[in-house]
């Protein structure tokens, strides 16, 4: 009897001790687990493109320190394509080993803090984007859209060459380079965010031709591009290489672009700065003779547009707006909403308002967007049409939901509305 008593305390203990190890077991193993999954992450995530946090002079500080160029991911939160690449492409072996090695990588949400202000200086407005920059802030390449890993490798390396290196673009420009390559690199990285650079590049690359070679398709787009006026030394060229062009060009294309330089020096000529107004008699006077009435009015139309515009003058930009876009039916929806856009803001004559309704139509007809019908909205909304503004104001909001896109504009129509 005592024996059995003696002994239940111990079974007791021992069971105790079993449940305690068993618990600890199991504690030991989500611990041995966690290790595991901490390592794996650690793995992973050094094998994915590192990004550094850095501020974006701080970047261009290291990368010129580091002799790299940068890689920055131009992305938004919303793009879809952009998502793909930060999950199956960025986190790629392959593609982190040589992003790690070759370049100072970032990212930038380019509708956020700095990066608005990148995606003005290098004209992003596509995405994803991807910019390859220099230690003085050059852009050397610009790439867009998702690729595979091996294509998205294949891209850096050409991109990574030792020529790209060499230093500031600017500088090389400015000791004589001549290479067809660099220049044309120039006009296609620069042609929005340095104008004039690009330009002055391809001026070098025209005068570096023989006046025996024969224009590609590329060239003759280069140098309609840049050229703007009769008096740049590509004038020679355009005029000397017609018959290069117009295997690629109907001549009466050609001619109107030549009328269209011959009165850039016209319209030059008849803006009075002084008194931010065009004389349009001087106008018409010294550019009827050129290219005669027709296209001399309008030219004549075109420059008060963007004159007026620009200058804030909208009583004369609606003047000139209802003459130039009066045979509407022979424009291009977009073309036609702008005005639209600038009649919803600035203008207050119903009968102007209606006409800008007019315009805003047709693109909304030619396809909805976001943009469109907000426009076409505010229009109703301006000429009294409270049902018909309610009814875009509300696509407009649902559009731009849909594509996660800011639909401020139309909820605080839908307010005024209401």
């Amino acid at each position: 009897m005592s024996h059995t008593f003696n002994t239940i305390p111990h079974l007791f203990t021992l069971k105790i001790s079993i449940f305690a190890f068993l618990i600890l077991f199991q504690k030991m193993k989500k611990i041995i687990s966690g290790l595991f999954l901490f390592t794996s992450i650690i793995t992973f995530a050094q094998e994915a493109i590192q990004f550094q946090d850095l501020p974006f002079k701080d970047l261009i500080a290291k990368a010129k320190k580091d002799n790299k160029l940068i890689f920055l991911d131009a992305y938004t939160s919303w793009c879809g394509p952009c998502k793909m690449m930060e999950k199956n492409i960025f986190t790629q072996k392959s593609v982190g080993d040589y992003y790690n090695s070759s370049f100072v990588n970032a990212r930038f949400d380019m509708e956020k803090g700095e990066g608005r202000e990148i995606a003005m200086k290098y004209g992003v407005r596509s995405y994803p984007t991807y910019l390859f920059l220099n230690g003085d802030g050059e852009l050397v390449s610009q790439n867009s859209g998702y690729m595979e890993g091996d294509m998205f490798v294949s891209m850096a390396k050409e991109i990574n060459s030792p020529n790209n290196k060499k230093g500031s673009l600017k500088e090389r420009f400015a000791k004589g380079e001549k290479d067809p390559e660099f220049l044309i690199n120039i006009m296609k990285l620069n042609s929005s965010s340095d104008f004039d650079f690009a330009r002055k590049a391809s001026e070098r690359y025209f005068e570096t031709k023989k006046k025996t070679d024969e224009l590609s398709k590329d060239d003759i787009g280069f140098l309609l591009f840049f050229l703007k006026s009769t008096e740049e030394p590509n004038y020679k060229v355009f005029v000397s290489k017609k018959a290069d062009i117009i295997k690629f060009l109907p001549e009466d294309t050609y001619k109107q672009f030549d009328n269209q330089l011959i009165l850039s020096k016209v319209v030059e000529q008849s803006i009075d700065d002084k008194n931010k107004r065009i004389n349009e008699e001087y106008f018409m006077k010294t550019a009827e003779p050129l290219v005669g009435k027709y296209d001399a009015e309008v030219k004549l139309n075109q420059t008060k547009l963007s004159y007026y515009e620009q200058n804030v003058n909208f009583t004369e930009y609606e003047k000139a707006a209802l003459e130039y876009y009066k045979n509407s039916d022979s424009f291009e929806p977009n073309e036609l909403l702008k005005a639209a856009w600038i009649f919803s803001e600035h203008i207050k004559t119903p009968s102007s308002l209606k006409k800008g309704l007019e315009w805003a139509e047709k693109s909304v007809m030619r396809g909805e967007t976001s943009e469109n019908t907000y426009i076409l909205a505010r229009l109703y909304f301006l000429t009294g049409n409270n049902d018909m503004a309610k009814t875009y104001a509300e696509m407009s909001k649902n559009i731009a939901s849909q594509s996660q896109k800011d639909s401020s504009l139309a909820e605080a129509l839908l307010k005024q509305i209401k």
